[in-house]
Formats: structure tokens, C-alpha cells, sequence
């Protein structure tokens, strides 16, 4: 998944509006501009389009995170570059307040299975011996189960 599909995927999940979305960036001290928001959110055909980079989307989820958990003391978490599926997962998770059930739950909900060893394998250390990276195929299943479990059809 391009960062840009994940900003979109959060954007609809919780029918964020554009100034939703740069309140978000300002939760975690960042300013932007209601037209990068719109670039981000364009299609990748469209002329206008513009991606968005590892640093930006990062900001984005820890505003995400200060959004449904608060802000935590002192600075800002700096925010990672490059930015892996593995640490979008954690931050979905963090914000979400999920636990390794409620990912697994949510993953049925779509018929996917995933054991609790795959799943904490994705939140190890990269220099553990068990971490596995997250490929795009999860991240995807992660933000479909989601999408199931937010908005039911």
C-alpha cells in the first residue's frame, strides 16, 4: 500500500473532513495547507496528485493518536523515516487502543485468519529473531477487518 492509500483508507474510515485532517497534523504540531491535504487525497491519475512522504503521513498518525488517546507528556514523538507497514500497524493500533484479540477478531470479521504469534511477530523489534515485516497483502486485511468493524454494511 502507498501512503497515500493508507491516508485515504483513515480519512474514510472516520469520515474525516479536510479540516479534520489538518487539525490532525496540528495535534501533532505540523502545519499544513488545505491544498496538500487535497493533492494527498487525489487519485494517483489525477495531474494534481501529490504523494505523501514517510515524515508527513507519520505526523498524520501520531495526530491520529493524540486525537483518540490524548497527548501524552512531553515533546512530540519524532516521527519516523522511513516509515513500514509494521509501525503504520502499531500506530492504527495504538490510536484504536486495540489489542492483539481485536485485530484477530477483526480479521474474521473478513474471513482472514491470523494467529496471535503472526501478529505480534509484526510488532517485535526489527532486530528480533521472531519480527516479521508487514506486508502490504496484511496492512490491507488490517484496514478492511477495520473498515468491517466501523462500518458495518
Amino acid at each position: 500500500m502507498t501512503n497515500n492509500d493508507v491516508f485515504r483508507r483513515v480519512r474514510y474510515l472516520f469520515d474525516f473532513s479536510d479540516q479534520q485532517m489538518i487539525d490532525l497534523f496540528k495535534l501533532a504540531e505540523y502545519d499544513v495547507e488545505r491544498a496538500d491535504v487535497c493533492d494527498w487525497l487525489k487519485q494517483d491519475e489525477d495531474e494534481s496528485f501529490a504523494a505523501i512522504t514517510d515524515i508527513e503521513l507519520a505526523i498524520f498518525l501520531n495526530g491520529l493518536i493524540v486525537e483518540k488517546r490524548g497527548k501524552r507528556e512531553g515533546p512530540a514523538p519524532v516521527p519516523e523515516d522511513p516509515l513500514t507497514n509494521n509501525m503504520i500497524l502499531r500506530k492504527m493500533k495504538i490510536a484504536l487502543e486495540l489489542k492483539t484479540e481485536d485485530i484477530v477478531d477483526m480479521f474474521s470479521l473478513i474471513n482472514k485468519r491470523i494467529s496471535k504469534h503472526e501478529l505480534s511477530a509484526f510488532f517485535r523489534h526489527p532486530e528480533n529473531k521472531s519480527y516479521e515485516p508487514c506486508l502490504d497483502q496484511y496492512l490491507r486485511n488490517f484496514f478492511n477487518a477495520l473498515q468491517k468493524k466501523l462500518k458495518p454494511a
